[in-house]
């Protein structure tokens, strides 16, 4: 018998649903071979905020934070450095930046009345340079005060910028006695590149009443110095916004207008992870902290109520660091904490 070949041809329809049916076993093998999603990357910065607390003799105190919202105390009690300089070995208002050479510099109030702020350096928080008291308005007459000094590091000048509150005696007569105490402050500013020579100090900013706690922070390609309004007759003490397009001004005068509560001082501003501005600060009659948050330095809102801090905190200041500095200082935290092994004695 002669062989025949069967040839099948299918139909239109019958293609069609063919093709649909190798498509269909495709995607379930393709999908069957796809890796899993990874895990969220993890932060590689955190914040870490440096303050006081009490009286300040006790020194440097630090928190952390991993969104900027929740803090936790780092350390045990006893400060990560106690003063021993200045007028009066104070250590309130604590700022640190960070300078090229990769070392963080911090500046403090070292007294209620003189001529010196504080200065350090470390790279880890836990070990220090000797501290120094920097006489940064012994050559003007009538200071009574250095209060709240503040650094950056200004990458358009290739210098280090700090900024602090003065009262002058004899200056700026039209708002004298608006002030506690008859102090009268206006904003003070030197420069240096290495913390041996200084610039002749300067005044920074008169916004036409006393003005204390200046921080800078530079948003949207302009520098915004935070400052809080002293004036108690009539009661102002809040904080407002001066905009300037160098870190060195001139700024806005008049600033802002308020965008806190009275009776708040020590600002601490910070861009958080969604590009959000953040400025925390000390609601000190309350004993408390405060936030308000913004998207544009314009509109703000309050979320003092979103914040969790250790009890007792007071002004110092927010910086971001790589998370591995964050890691070092708790396992220090860890190790001094931890009780002596119990190793058997030798003795017979």
């Amino acid at each position: 018998m002669p062989t025949r070949t069967l040839t099948a041809t299918l139909t239109a329809p019958a293609a069609v649903f063919a093709a649909a049916l190798t498509v269909a076993f495709s995607t379930l093998f393709l999908a069957s071979c796809k890796t899993p999603d990874a895990a969220p990357a993890t932060p590689q910065t955190a914040w870490l905020f440096t303050h006081f607390t009490g009286d300040s003799k006790s020194g440097l105190q630090l928190a952390w934070s991993n969104d900027g919202y929740k803090w936790e105390k780092l350390g045990n009690g006893p400060g990560y450095l106690k003063p021993n300089v200045g007028e009066a070995k104070l250590m309130r208002d604590p700022c640190v930046a960070l300078g090229p050479d990769g070392a963080w510099h911090m500046v403090w109030t070292t007294a209620w009345d003189g001529q010196t702020i504080g200065h350090a350096t470390t790279r880890d928080f836990l070990h220090w340079s000797e501290q120094e008291a920097i006489p940064v308005m012994a050559g003007i007459d009538g200071t009574r005060n250095c209060w709240a000094p503040e650094i950056i590091y200004d990458d358009e000048a290739k210098n280090f910028l700090i900024y602090w509150s003065s009262t002058v005696e004899g200056r700026f007569a039209e708002t004298a006695g608006t002030s506690e105490d008859k102090y009268n402050h206006r904003i003070y500013c030197t420069t240096t590149t290495d913390f041996k020579t200084f610039a002749p100090a300067r005044l920074l900013y008169d916004p036409g009443f006393s003005v204390i706690d200046a921080t800078l922070i530079k948003f949207d390609n302009r520098w915004r110095l935070i400052v809080k309004d002293e004036t108690v007759k009539p009661p102002k003490k809040h904080l407002r916004i001066a905009t300037g397009e160098h870190a060195t001004g001139p700024f806005t005068m008049p600033p802002a207008p308020p965008f806190t509560r009275d009776w708040v001082e020590g600002p601490a501003a910070f861009i958080g992870r969604e590009g959000e501005v953040l400025v925390y600060f000390d609601v000190y009659r309350d004993k408390h902290y405060g936030a308000m948050r913004s998207h544009d330095m314009q509109t703000w809102e309050d979320v003092t109520g979103g914040i969790s801090l250790p009890a007792g905190m007071r002004h110092g200041t927010i910086i971001e660091v790589p998370k591995p500095v964050i890691d070092k200082l708790r396992s220090a935290e860890l190790m001094m904490s931890r009780p002596p092994p119990n190793v058997p004695s030798m003795l017979p």
